[in-house]
C-alpha cells in the first residue's frame, strides 16, 4: 500500500491547470520567487499558494482575476494574499507580475546596533504595502546623490526596473558598483551597512522587506 505525504495529497488535489506553474526564480529558506509574463487577453499561469504570498506588480495595468473581477495596479504596486490559486489575464498591454511565496521560517531580522539609521524609510522611498510578515518600498536612486549610510536590519528582495549602474560604499571604505537591468529580482542578506549611489543610467526597485 503506497501512502502519500500530506503535500502530495495537496498537490494531488488541485486543478490540473494548477500545477504548470512557472519554476521559481529564487528559492531559498525565506521565499520562492516566480516571474511570470502576461500577455493580453491570454490567461497567464495558475499559481497555487500554500500560504501567505505578495504579488509585485512590476508594470501596472488592468487584469482580470481567476474570479473574473478587474482591478487596475499602478507600476510598483503590491498585494497580500493567503492560499488559493490565482491567475491573472493581462488587459490592452503585456505585463509583468513578480509572485513571492513567504515561507514559514523563522525571522532573520537583526537588531540594529550600528548608530546608522535603517534602510527604510529612506528620502525618495514611499511604502506600498505593510504586513506583520513584510513591507514593500518603491524607491529611485538619483543621479550623483548618494542615500545616507544606512543599516539593513532585514533581507530583502528587490526587483529592478530601468538600466544602469549602482554603487555601494561601505564605512571602512570599500565599494562595489553592480549593474542592475529592468527584471533583475536580487535577494539581499541582512546586517550590511553601507550608502548607495546611482552613478550611471537610470534604476528604480520594488523592494519586499522580510521581517
Amino acid at each position: 500500500m503506497k501512502i502519500l505525504l500530506p503535500g502530495a495529497m495537496a498537490l494531488l488535489a488541485l486543478p490540473a491547470y494548477a500545477q504548470d506553474a512557472p519554476s521559481p526564480v529564487m528559492d531559498n529558506a525565506r521565499v520562492a520567487v516566480r516571474d511570470v509574463h502576461l500577455e493580453p487577453g491570454q490567461a497567464g499561469p495558475a499559481i497555487a499558494h500554500a500560504g501567505d504570498f505578495v504579488v509585485l506588480y512590476f508594470d501596472g495595468g488592468r487584469v482580470r482575476r481567476r474570479d473574473g473581477t478587474i482591478a487596475t495596479h499602478e507600476a510598483g504596486a503590491a498585494a497580500f494574499g493567503h492560499g488559493g490559486i490565482t491567475r491573472d489575464t493581462a488587459i490592452g498591454k503585456p505585463q509583468r507580475e513578480i509572485v513571492v511565496e513567504l515561507k514559514d521560517a523563522p525571522s532573520n531580522t537583526v537588531p540594529n546596533t550600528s548608530g546608522l539609521p535603517p534602510a527604510f524609510p529612506r528620502e525618495g522611498s514611499k511604502l506600498i504595502l505593510e504586513t506583520p510578515k513584510v513591507r514593500v518600498w518603491n524607491y529611485a536612486w538619483v543621479t550623483g546623490k548618494p542615500t545616507v549610510v544606512h543599516f539593513h536590519d532585514t533581507e530583502v528582495v528587490v526587483a529592478y526596473r530601468g538600466d544602469g549602474d549602482i554603487k555601494a560604499a561601505s564605512p571602512d571604505g570599500k565599494s562595489q558598483i553592480s549593474h542592475r537591468a529592468t527584471g533583475d529580482i536580487v535577494y539581499n542578506l541582512a546586517n550590511r551597512a553601507h550608502s548607495e549611489e546611482l552613478v550611471k543610467g537610470d534604476v528604480s526597485g520594488v523592494m519586499l522587506e522580510l521581517k
